[in-house]
C-alpha cells in the first residue's frame, strides 16, 4: 500500500483524536500520528486528494508532505 505523510497542524490530545475519528470514517487505512511534530502517516490506496479532503474535515490546516 502506498504510504504518504502529511502535516497537520494538531495542537493537543484532541485534535489527533479528530483525526483519527474522520480516518477510521473513511475507512481502507492505516496510520500513524505524531502529535509532537504534527504529522500524519498514512498507508492507504486511497488518492492524495481524498486523504487530503479527509482531514480537512478536522477542521485543522493540513498540507501534502509527500511519500514516506
Amino acid at each position: 500500500m502506498p504510504k504518504h505523510e502529511f502535516s497537520v497542524d494538531m495542537a493537543c490530545e484532541g485534535c489527533s483524536n479528530a483525526v483519527t475519528r474522520v480516518l477510521n470514517k473513511l475507512g481502507g487505512v492505516q496510520f500513524d500520528i505524531d502529535l509532537p511534530n504534527k504529522k500524519v502517516c498514512i498507508d492507504s490506496e486511497h488518492s492524495v486528494d481524498t486523504l487530503l479532503e479527509t482531514l480537512g474535515k478536522t477542521g485543522k490546516a493540513v498540507s501534502y508532505l509527500g511519500p514516506k
